[in-house]
């Protein structure tokens, strides 16, 4: 692993006379490799947390006029220090070592480059009955039963034995059927004494499926606790995040924080309730083991009011919607989580609903008439939970709000005389589906990835987040029309083949900072990664021409698709007022020296004098301008038409000009 327990603090050391600034916490090796200088090591991998095993790594460190020997792999630099790495000592010491180990396994080529290292030229003295000959022996550096461990969390190899009858095995030395054959063991043997037997699914190049295959566990091993902690709290690792970005959404989407967030925020669930150190019930196998659960969760409502249960989650979505909500109370959250899964609800759809109605109930749209005494004002929990169990039992005013936003709107329009404007710009949906838990406001890229997506802003669009407002990497208008063409179709391609999205983007390898920003934001080396995962299950060689014209022939199907079905045209990529900016008074006047500052310097207009009606209307104006500006330049990357319509000579490009297709659009009059 990369370190011992990263933290802010540096640490000074000298290292052969060399100084040297570190991390408090980076292991000694690491160190000694950082200062230029080497020391030799047979059960060390860059991906595996370090545990001493060969002792060749052994470094002499003085500390308070104190001197001992310690192993530098698994050494944490805690205090100012001098190292000697080379010493007379040392080397005798290291000498002797690589003679045991070239008397133990002579022919095993790491051994015999180790003895090399250490001054070993004319064989061994330590040749004995229980010298093996065998050039892939198991060298018990421990590699695999750590891979095992730590790459999938799986404990399926280990140690048996003591002393010279030590050995790795599976347990009482048979074939343990919990076995789930990922390969790591093999992956990471330094020998080759593990072997894997393919046989299933008859790809044509299994290991390069491995190869790439276990990159991606490797990384998620050694990075994800200093980058997202996905294994420690899932998903809800963001919770915060978001908060101190602005953009967690709060009493439907109209603020992006909120003072209460370290109520629900994932160290909380972590402290409270997450039920750590098992793998994912996705598949196994899976590295990234970002599922939750909690244990013996005691229900207060419903009709199992009073149970202990297991509930899956939460993950951040579904924090994030209690946020928008208003309701920072962890067990609400476990609780709604619990019954939405139960009853077959979309958490998000039905946070963003609800909280679309509870906007409504305080506007003075709807009442406790309609809603059956509820007074569903933001933060009503209670009241938030007899709603949801009236929906799934299809009765009172649960059931009016499990039709969602866009009927809502139509029936309060209808029926209360609702204003259609204000519903319309606080309604969080485009083509009918609700907005996923992300406050998009700053972000014009954000805005079109999910108006434009096909079916509507559902969470799998949200990564342009960061990419945009966070990270600056697409500034312009070509540059968000561009990641507007590739993400989009980077996804759909995952969706064709089957794979998970998660392990593209969540975890970032360390050399992606030599990419220029907008390659950067693709994450490269993990796309190459599911290149060679199709090549080798295929045999056909992919790059991302290759890539996206694959995906690109689907998505431009679906568009027309859409289009038939009336959801299709420019007017259907048109977001909610609410995504783009400020609806209401109350929500300009919360960010209002950002909002004054953007009039001022974006759009050259002097906000001193003007009343906040004004500068909302001003707003809205000129960010509905710049929306449709990226709407164009999106249009344009994806060969569509100014309405958002995939041309024919597109669809000829793409081989997909069929009669039936282009009837399509000849019926609809494109």
């Amino acid at each position: 692993m990369t370190s011992a327990g990263k933290t802010s603090r540096k640490i000074t050391l000298t290292i052969n006379g060399k100084s040297i600034t570190v991390p408090e916490g980076t292991y000694l090796l690491q160190a000694i490799m950082k200062a230029g200088f080497t020391v030799p090591t047979l059960c060390q991998h860059k991906d595996l947390t370090p545990e001493g095993t060969c002792r060749l790594c052994i470094c002499e460190v003085e500390s308070g006029g104190k001197k001992e020997i310690v192993t530098s792999c698994n050494y944490p630099i805690r205090e100012t220090i001098v190292v000697t790495t080379d010493s007379d000592k040392l080397k005798k010491h290291r000498r002797i070592l690589a003679e045991m180990y070239l008397g133990r396994w002579p022919n095993v080529e790491a051994v015999q480059q180790v003895a090399k290292i250490c001054g070993i030229t004319d064989g061994s003295r330590f040749r004995s009955e229980l010298t093996d000959e065998n050039p892939k022996a198991c060298i018990l550096c421990g590699h695999c039963v750590r891979a095992c461990d730590e790459f999938v969390l799986q404990k399926i190899i280990g140690y048996a034995g003591r002393g010279i009858k030590r050995h790795v095995t599976m347990p009482f030395n048979e074939i343990d059927p919990h076995c789930i054959g990922c390969t790591s063991c093999a992956y990471v043997c330094p020998t080759g004494a593990i072997q894997i037997v393919d046989d299933l699914n008859n790809p044509v190049n299994p290991d390069l499926i491995r190869r790439h295959g276990m990159k991606v566990n490797a990384e998620m091993a050694r990075l994800d606790k200093d980058q997202n902690r996905m294994r420690e709290v899932g998903t809800a690792n963001i919770v915060e995040v978001m908060d101190a970005y602005d953009l967690l959404p709060v009493h439907n989407f109209k603020y992006g924080c909120h003072p209460d967030t370290s109520k629900i925020s994932s160290n909380v669930m972590k402290e409270r309730y997450f039920t750590q150190g098992a793998s994912d019930a996705c598949w196994l196998g899976c590295s990234m083991a970002c599922c939750k659960a909690v244990d013996g969760f005691i229900l207060k409502t419903g009709p199992y009011k009073g149970e202990k249960v297991m509930v899956d989650g939460p993950e951040y979505e579904t924090a994030a919607g209690g946020a928008n909500m208003g309701c920072f109370d962890l067990d609400f959250i476990v609780e709604y989580n619990f019954y939405c899964d139960t009853y077959g609800i979309d958490t998000i759809s039905f946070a963003t609903t609800m909280a679309f109605v509870m906007e409504a109930f305080e506007a003075g749209i709807i009442n406790t008439e309609h809603t059956g005494g509820k007074n569903l004002v933001f933060g009503a929990s209670e009241e938030v939970l007899a709603c949801l169990h009236e929906m799934a039992a299809g009765e009172g005013f649960g059931m009016e709000v499990g039709q969602g936003v866009r009927r809502l709107k139509e029936k309060w329009i209808r029926e209360y005389g609702a204003d259609p404007g204000f519903l319309q710009d606080i309604g969080m949906e485009v083509k009918g589906l609700e907005f996923s838990e992300y406050v998009t406001k700053e972000t014009l890229a954000q805005q079109a990835g999910y108006a434009m997506a096909i079916k509507g802003p559902q969470h799998d669009e949200s990564w342009l987040i960061f990419i945009d407002l966070v990270n600056n990497q697409i500034p312009s208008f070509e540059d968000k029309a561009e990641a507007l063409y590739y993400f989009p179709l980077f996804r759909t391609w995952f969706g064709l083949l089957g794979l998970c999205k998660i392990i593209w983007n969540d975890i970032a390898p360390d050399d992606n900072s030599k990419y220029p920003p907008q390659e950067a934001a693709k994450i490269p080396e993990h796309v190459e990664n599911y290149w060679k995962y199709f090549e080798g299950m295929t045999g056909e060689k992919l790059d991302e021409e290759k890539m996206l014209k694959q995906s690109e022939r689907v998505f431009n199907l679906q568009r027309v698709m859409s289009y038939y079905l009336g959801y299709g045209r420019r007017k259907d990529d048109i977001p909610p007022l609410r995504a783009i900016g400020p609806v209401t008074e109350e929500e300009y006047l919360s960010r209002q020296e950002r909002y004054d500052k953007q009039m001022k310097e974006q759009i050259g207009v002097d906000p001193e004098g003007k009343s906040i009606k004004e500068k909302l209307t001003i707003l809205r104006e000129f960010r509905y301008r710049e929306y449709n500006r990226v709407l164009d330049a999106a249009y344009r990357r994806r060969g569509w038409s100014k309405e958002g319509v995939p041309t024919s000579d597109k669809l000829k490009e793409l081989g997909i000009d069929l009669p039936e297709v282009l009837a399509m659009l000849e019926e609809t009059g494109s």
